[in-house]
Formats: structure tokens, sequence, C-alpha cells
């Protein structure tokens, strides 16, 4: 770097006054009786010595602490010196606009890591680190999700089940699986895929955890859906004319049987039970063509406890429910809930029935209960528990399915439609054993 000429000309008097020193030294070495003048002309070459050299060395105080306001992260450091007669102003100004410019650099990367954290918080996804088997929640949807274990082992996370414990462990990296996890008491399969990244010289795993139930809930619906409206739209076509038909030929038949003719009279009882069962087969078909319609849910907040009341008493009008016990409990201080009263009623009734059904046939002493209360991440979860025989495991994947009963005058609507209601509140809806040994309807909503 070339050097001003305020450098110089500072450069030129401090040589210029230490050789003045030096000479005023040498003179008095000449004369004896100087001694006091020799001392100090000793001292003035000491200190010209001294302040050349230091004018001199200035350029590598300065560059010195450059380096160090670089390595401690100290920006704050000025090296301008135009005021100081020093000549140094080009350098200060270089030395300057570098601490500047990493000054802002800096700034940049701490909005940057701001925002990516931001990002990372709010995710939708649930993410969690495992690093030398500690596991750390990493954003709020994990910590949304993930709030029923303690401690931070790859073991601790074993109360989610064993399938997501092994997906911790490293199960899932580059190949995501479908995991049931535990979610609110109620069982949801869940994508959980990995990844290994590098962090501070070392391996991390960042594993993801996406809730896909909804997902697979709503394609499983539509699928159902479509196959009964095709079933029920065929079965119509064909058996409208088949009933116009047989109603037309017992009405025939009627006018021409006078009683005189037995072969008349059994043709005519087979064509009447013809047109009733083509009648029933239609009214069997029209009732599963709900099932295909997804019901439109009207929000509004309800008063839980009202609204408990409400369902007790209307299960007790009910001629299911004579001599069943009921139990309603609510939890203190229930906020309301944001749901379709009517769809919601309906299903609660249809499983209150349903548990007086099972229980009383079952014991001498029949009893339901129906429970509200708040799950830990603040939803509503409703149990509807009777004291009879239960689900058995094998039967529980397939209650909820169209069609399917156990009852030997039941239709399968019943629980099919509980669970689209119960979906179009983007809730949840299981089947568990029950304390006492019955069932235990769980919604989660």
């Amino acid at each position: 770097m070339r050097l001003g000429s305020r450098f110089l000309l500072g450069l030129a008097w401090r040589l210029g006054l230490l050789l003045l020193a030096v000479f005023a030294f040498v003179g008095s070495l000449e004369r004896p009786d100087l001694g006091a003048a020799r001392v100090l002309a000793g001292l003035l070459v000491i200190g010209a010595a001294a302040w050349l050299w230091r004018h001199i060395q200035r350029t590598n105080m300065e560059l010195a602490r450059f380096i160090d306001a670089v390595r401690f992260g100290d920006f704050s450091q000025s090296f301008s010196h135009r005021a100081d007669g020093s000549g140094f102003s080009e350098l200060g100004s270089v030395l300057d606009a570098a601490l500047k410019r990493m000054r802002d650099e800096k700034h940049k990367l701490i909005d940057a890591n701001r925002f990516y954290e931001a990002v990372l918080d709010d995710a939708p996804t649930a993410l969690l680190t495992v690093d030398n088997g500690k596991v750390e929640l990493a954003n709020k949807a994990a910590r949304r999700l993930l709030i029923r274990h303690q401690g931070v082992r790859v073991e601790d996370f074993r109360e989610y089940g064993d399938a997501f414990a092994d997906a911790l462990e490293g199960g899932a990296v580059n190949r995501p699986r479908l995991v049931p996890l535990l979610s609110d008491g109620v069982p949801q399969t869940m994508l959980v895929s990995a990844a290994v990244v590098h962090r501070l010289g070392g391996l991390v795993r960042v594993v993801a955890v996406q809730p896909i139930q909804g997902e697979l809930n709503a394609i499983e619906i539509a699928a159902q859906s479509d196959l009964i409206r095709v079933l029920t739209h065929e079965i119509m076509n064909s058996m409208t004319p088949v009933t116009s038909l047989a109603h037309s030929a017992a009405g025939l038949m009627r006018k021409v049987d006078t009683g005189g003719n037995a072969d008349i009279s059994d043709a005519r009882q087979a064509v009447e039970t013809l047109a009733r069962r083509a009648d029933g087969v239609m009214n069997f078909v029209e009732s599963y063509r709900q099932i295909s319609r997804a019901p439109e849910v009207r929000r509004r907040p309800i008063d839980v406890a009202a609204w408990a009341e409400e369902l007790a008493a209307l299960f007790r009008a009910d001629d299911r429910a004579q001599d069943v016990a009921l139990d309603a409990s609510i939890e203190q201080e229930m906020a309301p809930l944001e749901a379709d009263p009517d769809l919601m009623s309906q299903v609660l009734i249809n499983l209150l029935r349903n548990a007086a059904d099972a229980a009383r046939g079952h014991i001498d002493a029949p009893k339901v209960a129906l429970r509200f209360q708040r799950t830990p991440s603040g939803r509503t979860q409703i149990e509807v528990e009777d004291n009879g025989p239960g689900v058995p495991e094998g039967l529980r994947q397939d209650i909820f399915l169209p069609f399917f009963t156990t009852k030997q005058k039941g239709t399968g609507v019943g629980l099919s439609l509980a669970r689209q209601v119960v979906l179009a509140h983007r809730g949840s809806i299981s089947i568990l054993d029950g304390a006492g040994g019955g069932a235990l309807f769980r919604i989660v909503i």
C-alpha cells in the first residue's frame, strides 16, 4: 500500500528529532561538566527513538488490532485516523470497509438463521433429531404430537409403539414407512421418513413424522362411496321394472282370483310375495344410498354440559334403554365444542343404543357410560362404554365398514355413518377394550 504524504512528513520530523537528540547526546559526552544535560539528552534519544518506532510500527499494530477484531467477532472497532495526522487514513478506511462488510454479512446470516428457525418451528410436519441416541423435538408440530413420553432416549418413545421407536433408531433412513402411532389415545397412521445430515462434524438423523390418517380415511370413504353409488344405481335400475311388473301382476291376479281355482290363488300369493320382496330390496338399497353422500357439517359452539344432559334424557326415553343404567360424566370447566350438534347427537345416540343392546343381552346389571373430557393436546374426547361382551379383536377393523353387522336385524349402516360424520369433523373414532370387559368407543374431535 502506498504511504500518504502525511505519513512521510510525520516520519521525517520524528527522524529529525531523533537525529537532533543524538547530536545533543554526543555533544554532551565531550563536556564532562554537562552531566545533567547528558542524562536529559539520553532520555530524549530514547523517547525520540521510541516515538519513531511506534510511528513505523503503526501499520503492524493496526493490522494486529484488525485481526483480533475479526478473531473475536468484534465488528464495532474503528480504524479511521483522519484527524490525528498519522497518515493512516487510507489504511483505516480499507480496514473499516472490511469490518463493515463482515458486520453486514453477519447481520444477514443472523436474519437468515432466524428465518429458517421460524420456518422449521412452524412447519406443519413434526420433525425430530436423533444424535447419539438422544432424541429432540425440533418444532412445534412435534411438541404437539408427542406429548405422552418422558425422557430423551429412543426407548422413551416406545410409549407410542415399537414400530415408531424402531423408525427412530434408523429404520426409516431412505426408506419411508407407514407406522401406527397412538395420538390422543387413538391409533393413527403416520408416514415416517428420515435423512442423515452433518452437524458440527458429526452425523445427525432428522426424522419427519407426517400424519396421513386423514388422507387414508378420505380415500377409503371416497372409494366406499363410489362403490355404493355404483351398486345402488345398478341395483335400482334393475329392480325398478321388476318391482313395477310385480305390482302390476299382483293387481291382475287379484282381479282374476275369485277363489274358485287353487292354482290361481297360489299364483296370486307368489306374485304378491314377489312384489313385497321387490319393495324390500328397494327399501334396503335406498337405506344405503345415504352412505354414499358425504354429511354436510354445520359447526357451532356446543355447551358440553347442556348437551350431555340432553343426550342422557334422549337415551332414557328410548325403549332400548329400559333397565340400563347410564353414567354421564363431564370434566370440569369444559370449553365449548365446535361441532355440528345434530350430526354428532345422531352418532352418540346410535352408539348409546348399541351399547345398551350389547349390555342388556349379556349381563344382569347392564350399564352404559358417557364421558366428556379434554385430551392433553386440547381436543375433546368423547367415550361411550358398556359392560357387554365387547368386540373381538379380529372384528374391530370391520365394524365400521358399510354392510358389516353382527346383529340379526342390523343393516350395517349405523357405525359406518358414524365414522363418516366423525371424519367429516376432522376427528377420529376407534374401539378399545372397556375397563369392565365391554366395548369402549372413543371419539376425538
